[in-house]
């Protein structure tokens, strides 16, 4: 199938559009589509996206004060705001309490649960082996989670510090 713009290379991207509830598919070649996109990102930006998804203008007043700035890559909340992009990986620790609720409202979550192998899937949840923690690291990364203050993380660790103990004496 020729690309729906060019009429040239081969469509190998294929978009559907809906403007005014009408359905468009589009057939692409990688030009073409690169081009498409770039159109789209100035018609709407990701910012766009994103003060759609979050009501900006409920927080804005507090918002504008948010001096926080990410001291790995100086990118501010302000400019985060702007662009819609964070400038490093850093920028999630540094913006934690501001992104947390539009992560959940984009992702459904705040936390990432990744996929499981097709191979464990087919185990029931309860006979799953996961590497255990030894216990210097779960106390490691209790200390840690207290010093950031992240009580839930930190009650959960604890709890699994009692369970691997438990564990332990009863081997002994």
């Amino acid at each position: 199938m020729l690309c729906n713009i060019c009429q040239k290379n081969e469509a190998t991207v294929h978009l559907t559009e809906i403007v005014n509830e009408q359905v468009t598919e589009l057939h692409l070649c990688e030009e073409c589509a690169q081009q498409k996109s770039m159109q789209m990102e100035q018609q709407f930006g990701i910012s766009d996206l994103l003060a759609g998804l979050v009501d900006f203008d409920k927080q804005s007043q507090a918002q504008e004060k948010i001096t926080a700035e990410c001291l790995n890559c100086h990118l501010t909340y302000k400019d985060f705001k702007k662009i819609g992009r964070l400038g490093c990986s850093e920028c999630y620790t540094y913006f934690k309490k501001y992104l947390a609720s539009l992560l959940k409202r984009i992702h459904g979550s705040n936390q990432h649960t990744g996929k499981i192998p097709a191979k464990l899937a087919q185990v029931p949840k309860q006979k799953r082996k996961l590497p255990v923690a030894s216990l210097p690291e779960l106390r490691d990364k209790l200390q840690k989670a207290i010093s950031l203050e992240e009580f839930e993380e930190a009650a959960r660790l604890r709890d699994q510090i009692r369970q691997l103990e438990k564990q332990q004496e009863k081997q002994l």
